[in-house]
């Protein structure tokens, strides 16, 4: 790998390869073991860089010779502690400028990868930890595999990012596990949330020839690998076919699936399918040598330079919430207050009791619902128990945390109270003025309101400068953002307390200015209003879907379903009224609530059919107006630049990075449009509706 590649990667932590001779039990011979192990913990996981690969190797070719002499019988590879490796180092990736440079990358790996595969010796794969990406495909590159029961996650996420996996899996996973798994695998998955496999999951997939316990997992892989080279283990692995029909159908069936979730605006799940049907027919020269071709194109393109971007925003950004106040200035919290004990209530109590481990007290109106909230989070313990996450020492230990009263006396000595109670202000200030009368002077006061203001919450409180906003995303434990609100007089000791909190509950914290719908559900209620005026002035639902898939995790009405309508309606009007004309009410929307209607779609049969009877009652327009798929993505892309000009003009957010960091984390928006400024920079939206870009070129793009 040339010196130019390995200087555009300055900042890579090298994983070392280092070999140790192991006697296999049974007089099978020396296995030479590569552990893969960059020298930090598993907090800091085995990556592949220029530097690794050229390593990797170096040592495998070393392996090679002493084969050949008959110095060892088998090659094994193994990972650090907890990590197996979690594939390309990618932080180099912005410095890549030409696609030679991107050819270079790929034609690197794959070359590491073909020397283990072109090993004299029988190679074994010991998958013990997390395993992505390139990770993945030097395990798929050996002839046999184990993997922990204790693995978390396995996964080719590359799609997810905007890339494919190019250092052979597609070429290797379907001619494995089949195509239809494979591209589950390759495309669904990473579409889908970037969704994980465990370690049991991978093996009943296939991926795996043998699981074992987490305890003695080497010296059992290393046993089994013992009597796989002695021939007492017979390897049973699915018959792959090579019968084009089923490849093209597995094909299809992908297709569809990237159509609803892209509508082909990114070129990485179709690039992958290409590359799995054409493993049915390739040797493996012709398949990595297209592999090659789909990642230097790939890494020259402006989704994945996106996708890094929102990595690096997860990743880093996140950690060091800007705005914040000194972290110093913080107050401990040693027990928590909770007013309100329906469901959203008692998933904060999970929540604060699973990472805080401090004590809780729940309050409602009457004892029925305090021990319903109560029972709840018994029940979520029970939960984690029953799956073997927990010990029964523990599931005691966390249900003494919480308790549950109809007096709010238990406040007495909180640090820290929240409120999940009715969305009204009048309410919300009935509330406080309550507590206040209870908690000590310092005790800082958190709303998880969704809309309304923290100011006017404060107002007639003694000490209103405790009073923020701590706005959590249903479900609570999912869902990774959480929204803080400072309210005019929020002082910066109970600011700091409150990020803290948000810390230790390992959420995303982000700063946002008191105004209407905060960040999230602002911009959320700004494209869900639009895009009902353009189905309410005449487009075809499904026209107004397709245009827009790709921008959010799913169509507008299936999302709707899941929020509640009267939930949507009552975001809608909040915005609104608070910002006028532009926050569009739709009196369809407004009929829905009316009839009862959990949602847009019925899903008797498992797939979303509209509901007749709103069909039917359905307010038609007097002159409707049908747009085409274009012209309703760009009228809906309009109106979000146009707002997310208007949020940063007001300060609402610090940088477009804090709107793209609460979009992917707080609504699921996709990592390879960055989010969605990168995106609305990309189609040419920003310079047309607020005359500049969002982002400089080359942030979340290819440099010129």
């Amino acid at each position: 790998m040339s010196d130019t590649l390995t200087a555009s990667f300055p900042d890579e932590v090298i994983t070392k390869t280092p070999v140790q001779d192991v006697t296999l039990p049974g007089g099978a011979g020396t296995m030479a073991l590569i552990t893969l192990d960059n020298g930090f913990d598993h907090t800091k996981p085995n990556t592949f860089g220029p530097a690794t690969i050229a390593g990797l190797k170096a040592t495998v070719d070393e392996l090679a010779a002493r084969a050949d002499k008959g110095e060892i019988q088998a090659v094994g590879i193994t990972g650090k502690p907890f990590i197996f490796a979690v594939g390309a180092d990618l932080t180099g990736v912005p410095s890549v400028t030409g696609r030679d440079q991107a050819l270079e990358i790929a034609k690197a790996g794959h070359a590491a990868f073909s020397a283990i595969m072109d090993l004299s010796v029988p190679t074994f794969a010991f998958v013990n930890g997390a395993a992505m990406g390139g990770g993945v495909e030097i395990a798929l590159a050996c002839d046999y595999r184990t993997i922990s029961a204790g693995v978390p996650a396995l996964a080719l996420p590359e799609v997810f990012l905007g890339l494919v996996p190019g250092w052979g899996g597609c070429y290797m996973l379907p001619r494995l596990i089949g195509p239809g798994d494979a591209l589950k695998v390759i495309v669904e998955n990473p579409l889908s949330m970037n969704r994980m496999l465990s370690g049991p999951q991978a093996f009943k997939l296939g991926i795996a020839d043998a699981m074992f316990a987490p305890v003695t997992y080497l010296e059992d892989s290393l046993k089994w690998a013992a009597e796989v080279i002695g021939g007492s283990v017979t390897i049973e692995r699915r018959e792959v076919g090579d019968v084009e029909a089923e490849w093209e159908a597995a094909a299809n069936a992908a297709t569809a699936f990237a159509d609803a979730k892209t509508s082909g605006k990114s070129p990485a799940p179709y690039r992958a399918i290409e590359l799995v049907k054409a493993a049915r027919t390739s040797t493996r020269e012709e398949a990595f040598a297209a592999e090659d071709e789909a990642l230097a194109d790939l890494l020259m393109g402006d989704e994945l330079r996106a996708g890094l971007y929102a990595f690096e925003l997860v990743q880093k950004r996140a950690k060091r919430p800007a705005g914040a106040p000194d972290k110093s200035l913080a107050r401990p919290v040693t027990k928590v207050g909770i007013v309100g004990a329906g469901l959203m209530a008692s998933q904060m109590a999970m929540l604060f009791i699973r990472n805080l481990k401090v004590p809780v007290v729940m309050t409602d109106l009457d004892q029925e619902r305090v021990d319903k909230g109560v029972a709840y989070v018994h029940g979520e313990i029970d939960k984690s128990l029953a799956k073997g996450k927990i010990s029964q020492d523990k599931a005691n230990q966390l249900k003494g945390l919480i308790t549950g009263s109809t007096s709010k006396d238990g406040f007495a000595d909180a640090d820290f109270v929240i409120e999940a109670v009715f969305e009204e202000m009048s309410v919300k200030k009935k509330v406080w003025a309550e507590v206040e009368a209870v908690v000590t002077p310092e005790c800082v006061l958190a709303s998880n309101t969704s809309s309304l203001s923290i100011t006017e919450m404060a107002s007639e409180l003694e000490h209103p400068e405790r009073v923020v906003g701590f706005h959590f995303f249903n479900p609570v434990a999912v869902m990774p953002l959480l929204e803080i609100i400072p309210g005019e007089k929020t002082d910066d000791a109970a600011l700091a307390t409150a990020f803290a909190a948000g810390k230790a509950l390992k959420k995303t914290t982000i700063l946002v200015k008191d105004s209407g719908s905060f960040l999230v559900n602002r911009l959320l209620g700004r494209f869900m209003g639009e895009f009902s005026k353009v189905v309410d002035e005449g487009t075809d639902v499904a026209v107004a879907e397709r245009a827009i898939a790709g921008l959010v995790p799913m169509p507008p009405f299936v999302l709707l379903g899941l929020v509640g309508p009267a939930i949507a309606l009552h975001n809608n009007e909040s915005l609104h009224r608070a910002f006028g004309d532009r926050f569009y009410v739709s009196p369809n929307l407004q009929k829905m609530v009316e009839m009862g209607k959990p949602g847009y779609y019925l899903w008797d049969t498992g797939k979303p059919v509209p509901d007749p009877e709103l069909v039917a009652a359905h307010i038609a327009p007097e002159n409707p107006v049908a747009l085409d798929e274009a012209q309703v993505r760009e009228r809906i892309l309009s109106v979000i630049a146009e707002e997310v000009g208007l949020m940063l003009a007001d300060g609402v957010a610090q940088a477009p990075m804090d709107i793209d960091l609460g979009m992917i984390t707080g609504a699921g928006f996709q990592f390879w449009n960055g989010g969605v400024t990168p995106l609305l920079d990309r189609e040419g939206i920003s310079e047309k509706v607020n005359g500049r870009r969002f982002l400089p070129p080359g942030v979340a793009s290819v440099p010129a």
